[in-house]
C-alpha cells in the first residue's frame, strides 16, 4: 500500500507541503546559474561560541591505558593547530590511584606519531615507524615529586614499517603485534616484495574474487597478520627486542585484525597462546560477515583451532581470562547481518564447553574484560542513546556446550553501572577497580575509575533469583580534564531527551539541543535543524563527535534536533531489525512523528525557516524527503553527505555486498530487491523533487561511491534546483582532514544561511 498520502492525513501536515522551485513536470532546458547571495559569510565566533574552528582545533585524547600495577595510565593525545598546519601527536602520563592523585601529569610529543604501551609498572614503550622498520623506545617514569620521565632509549627494532596493535605481556615478555603481509606470511621478505611490487612496470590491478577495493583502499597483494616478538630487561638494566619474530599465524590463511577497523579488539594473548577473531577463510569476503575465532600457541608449534561453531554470524572483542583458562567474545547469530545482537559467549578452555551467556539480554556487548580474580565480566554496551558499563558474573560451566544454557538472571542479565555518557577503553585493575574513559555531548574523552566493586560484586553474586533487579551507585571519580579549560564559558547544551510515538505505537527517542541564545516563550525566534543519523543501524547518542557535533550547530543558532528513528541501535534488537527491507517507511513515520511533537512542544522554532542534514543512511533520507514534500517537513535546504541515490546501483557498487544484500532483501537483480527498489529508490522520485540541496562527497568512499552524489547533483542541475556540490578527492566515507573539515562546516553552514539565515528572512 502507498503510504505517503494517508501519513499526511494521520500527522496533519498537508498545510506544510514544500513548494517546487520549478513544477517537477517540467525541467528547464540548462542548469540554474544560482547567484552566491552571502559572499559575506562567516562563522559566529567569540570567546563564549563554540565555533568550527574551535572544534577541529580542540586536543582529542584517547582512551587511557593503565600501568600493570593500575598507579598511572597513557593517554594518546592529539592536536592540530591551524597557525602550524600541524597535527601534534603526544601522551599524558597521569595518576590513576589515590595514592598519587596530586602529582602533575608528565607530557610528551611525539615529532613522528606512534604507538606506545606498558613494559612495566615504570617503563612504556614507544614505537615509530621508519622507512624499512619500526623503532623501539623506552620511557622510564619517576614518581619524585611530580611525574616526570627519561630521555628515550633506543631499544632495537621491528622488521615491519606498518607494526601496531601492540599487547605485551609482563610476565613472559612477549609481545604481539600486527604487520601487513603477503600470502606466503613472512615478515621478513615483505620489503623485498614491495619492491618489487611497485616495480613491476604496470598499474593494472586484477582481480579473481572480492574485495575488489574496501572501505577507502584498492585491495593489494597484502593483509594483517599476527607476530610475536621479545623485548626483555637484561641484568644490565636494559631493555631489549630479540631479533627472532615468531608468526603463529603463517600459512593459515587468517588475516587478523579484520579490516577496515579492527584493532587490538580483534586478539588477545596469554602466557602461552593467542585467541583472534578473522573471516572465515572458505567465504567470499564481500557478502559474508561471518568470522570465526581462534586459538594458537604463541610458539606457532601447532595449527590454529577454532572455538566458534560454525555457525555464527561475525564475532568481536576477544579477551582471556587471567588465569588464561577461559575465552570469552561477542558474537552475532546471522552470517550477512552486521547489526544483529551480539552475545557474549565463553569458551572453557579445560573442559573444553562453549556457551552464550546473554541469550536472554535485548542488548548488544562491546568491550569485555574479566575482572582481576576472573569472578566477573565488565563490559560496555549500548542503552536508550548512552553507552554504560555493566557487570556481569562468570557463569559457572555448563557440562556440554550451549547456546541456552540454564544460568540464572544473575549470571546472563547484565547490572549496570553507569549511566549516562558513552564509556570505552574498559580495563580492570587491581584493588577491585575498573578504569574507562567516557565521553559525552559537551565533552571529549576524560578517564575515570571506579573504587570499591568487591562490595558490588558481593551484592550481585548473593542475589536470589526473583529478587528485583540490582541498581547500584557505582561512583565513578574523573581523573583527567582535557578540554575542561578550552570548552569553559562555552555553554554547552548537554542534550535533552524526549520521548514520542512512532510507527507502529512505539516509543522512540530523540535529543534537542537548543540554540545560544534561546529563551522560552520566544516565538519563531530560532530555526531549526533536523540531522538525521547513519548507519542505518546507528543511533545518535550521548557521545562527543569531531564530525557530526550538534552543538557546534547550535552555537550557530539553530535548534539542533536529533531523532533515533526505526533501526537505531541501542533501543532492542526488534527495533534495530525493524528498519531492514523497509527504508523509505517507519523510520519516516517516526521522523515525521517526532518533528511535529517538537514542533508542537517549542514554539520557539521557525518551522519556516528548517533545514535538514545527512549522512549516509541520513544522505539517503534526505534524497527520501526531497522526492516525498507530501511529509510536509517544509525543510528551505538540504545536505546530502555520502548518501545513496540510486538502491540499486549502490547493490553493484559498494564493498560489502551483505550490506545491500540484507537491508534490500536480497541482490539488486533479485525479484524481491528490484521490488523495493522500485518502490524506495530516491532516484525513482526525482520528479518530485523542490529543495535546494548540497551535495556533498569524498572520492575515496568506496561504501558509497561519489557517483552517487554527482548523480543526485546532475538530477537537481537540470531541473533548474538551487544546488551545490562539493567533492573531497582524499575522503573517505568521514571527512577526517582538518583543512577539509573546516570547508566542510563552512559550506553546510553557509549554504543554511543561504536560505533561513536571518539575513534571508523578507
Amino acid at each position: 500500500m502507498n503510504m505517503r498520502f494517508p501519513l499526511v492525513a494521520y500527522f496533519g501536515l498537508a498545510s506544510q507541503l514544500q513548494v517546487p522551485v520549478n513544477p517537477p513536470s517540467q525541467p528547464v532546458s540548462s542548469p540554474a546559474k544560482m547567484a552566491d547571495q552571502n559572499p559575506d559569510f562567516a562563522f559566529k565566533e567569540a570567546a563564549d561560541i563554540f565555533s568550527p574552528k574551535d572544534l577541529v582545533q580542540l586536543g582529542r585524547p584517547g582512551a587511557a591505558v593503565a600501568s600493570p600495577d593500575g598507579d598511572l595510565a597513557i593517554v594518546s593525545y592529539s592536536q592540530y593547530s591551524f597557525q602550524d598546519k600541524k597535527n601534534e601527536k603526544s601522551v599524558y602520563i597521569l595518576p590513576i590511584s589515590s595514592s598519587y592523585s596530586k602529582k602533575k601529569p608528565a607530557h610528551i610529543t611525539f615529532d613522528k606519531g606512534g604507538e606506545t604501551f606498558w613494559l612495566s609498572s615504570r617503563t612504556f614503550a614507544h614505537v615509530v615507524a621508519d622507512d624499512d622498520d619500526s623503532k623501539v623506545y623506552t620511557y622510564d617514569v619517576s614518581l619524585d615529586g611530580h611525574i616526570t620521565t627519561s630521555e628515550s632509549a633506543h631499544i632495537g627494532s621491528i622488521p615491519a614499517k606498518d607494526a601496531g596493535n601492540f599487547k605485551y605481556n609482563t610476565k613472559t615478555g612477549n609481545l604481539v603485534f600486527s604487520a601487513n603481509v603477503y600470502e606466503d606470511g613472512d615478515l621478513s621478505n615483505v620489503k623485498e616484495k614491495d619492491k618489487a611490487w611497485d616495480e613491476r612496470g604496470t598499474t593494472a590491478l586484477v582481480y579473481d574474487d572480492t574485495y575488489v577495493r574496501h572501505w577507502d583502499v584498492w585491495q593489494g597483494k597484502k593483509g594483517p597478520q599476527l607476530f610475536v616478538a621479545k623485548i626483555t630487561k637484561g641484568d644490565n638494566g636494559k631493555w631489549s627486542v630479540a631479533e627472532d619474530i615468531k608468526s603463529p599465524l603463517k600459512g593459515s590463511g587468517h588475516y587478523s585484525p579484520v579490516e577496515p577497523f579492527g584493532g587490538t579488539d580483534d586478539f588477545d594473548a596469554s602466557e602461552d597462546y593467542i585467541a583472534y577473531t578473522a573471516k572465515d577463510p572458505d567465504l567470499p569476503n564481500a557478502w559474508h560477515t561471518k568470522q570465526n575465532v581462534y586459538i594458537v600457541p604463541i610458539s606457532g608449534y601447532d595449527r590454529p583451532k577454532a572455538l566458534t561453531s560454525g555457525q555464527q554470524g561475525a564475532t568481536h572483542s576477544v579477551v582471556f581470562s587471567n588465569s588464561g583458562t577461559k575465552v570469552a567474545w561477542t558474537e552475532l547469530d546471522k552470517d550477512g547481518y552486521e547489526s544483529d545482537r551480539a552475545k557474549i559467549v565463553i569458551f572453557d578452555l579445560k573442559k573444553l564447553v562453549r556457551f552464550t551467556v546473554t541469550q536472554h539480554w535485548d542488548r548488544s556487548a562491546g568491550e569485555l574484560v574479566f575482572s582481576k580474580d576472573d569472578k566477573f565480566l565488565y563490559l560496555t554496551a549500548g542503552e536508550h542513546a548512552r553507552v554504560k558499563v555493566f557487570a556481569l558474573p562468570v557463569a559457572p560451566t555448563p557440562d556440554q556446550p550451549t547456546t541456552h544454557p540454564k544460568l540464572g538472571k544473575k549470571y546472563s542479565i547484565p547490572v549496570a553501572l553507569t549511566n549516562d555518557k558513552a564509556a570505552s577503553g574498559l580495563q580492570a585493575l587491581p584493588n577491585g577497580r575498573i578504569l574507562f574513559s567516557q565521553s559525552s555531548l559537551t565533552s571529549p574523552n576524560n578517564a575515570y575509575v571506579v573504587n570499591g566493586l568487591e562490595k558490588l560484586q558481593e551484592k550481585i553474586l548473593t542475589q536470589q533469583e526473583g529478587q528485583e533487579a540490582l541498581k547500584p551507585e557505582a561512583i565513578a571519580e574523573k581523573v583527567t580534564a582535557f578540554a575542561e579549560e578550552e570548552l569553559s564559558g562555552k555553554h554547552l547544551s548537554e542534550g535533552e531527551e524526549f520521548w514520542f510515538r512512532g510507527a507502529d505505537g512505539k516509543h522512540v527517542q530523540g535529543w534537542t539541543l537548543k540554540p545560544k541564545g534561546w529563551k522560552e516563550g520566544q516565538k519563531k525566534q530560532h530555526p531549526g535543524l533536523l540531522l538525521i543519523h547513519g548507519g542505518p543501524q546507528g543511533a545518535w547518542e550521548d557521545q562527543w563527535s569531531t564530525r557530526w557535533n550538534p552543538n557546534v550547530f547550535a552555537q550557530q543558532g539553530y535548534f539542533v534536533i536529533m531523532i533515533n528513528p526505526t533501526g537505531s541501535t541501542t533501543f532492542g534488537q526488534d527495533f534495530t531489525d525493524a528498519i531492514a527491507e523497509d527504508w523509505g517507511g517507519k523510520p519516516f513515520v517516526d521522523l515525521i512523528a517526532g518533528w511535529k511533537y517538537i514542533l508542537t512542544k517549542h514554539p520557539e522554532i521557525d518551522a519556516d525557516r528548517a533545514v535538514a542534514a545527512g549522512a549516509s543512511w541520513g544522505g539517503y533520507a534526505i534524497n527520501w524527503i526531497q522526492g516525498h514534500p507530501e511529509f510536509g517537513f517544509n525543510f528551505k535546504a538540504l545536505v546530502c553527505h555520502d548518501g545513496v541515490f540510486d538502491s540499486t546501483y549502490n547493490g553493484y557498487s559498494t564493498d560489502e555486498l551483505f550490506f545491500f544484500n540484507h537491508e534490500w532483501g536480497g541482490r539488486p537483480w533479485e525479484p524481491k530487491s528490484k521490488a523495493l527498489s522500485e518502490k524506495m529508490s530516491p532516484a525513482n522520485f526525482v520528479s518530485k523533487w523542490s529543495t535546494p540541496q548540497l551535495l556533498i562527497h569524498g572520492s575515496k568512499d568506496y561504501r558509497l561511491p561519489e557517483t552517487e552524489g554527482i548523480g543526485a547533483f546532475h538530477a537537481l542541475q537540470q531541473l533548474g534546483i538551487p544546488s551545490r556540490l562539493v567533492i573531497f578527492p582524499d575522503e573517505n566515507h568521514w571527512v577526517l582532514n582538518p583543512g577539509n573539515s573546516l570547508k566542510w562546516h563552512y559550506e553546510v553552514l553557509k549554504w543554511f544561511d543561504q536560505f533561513v539565515g536571518e539575513k534571508r528572512v523578507e
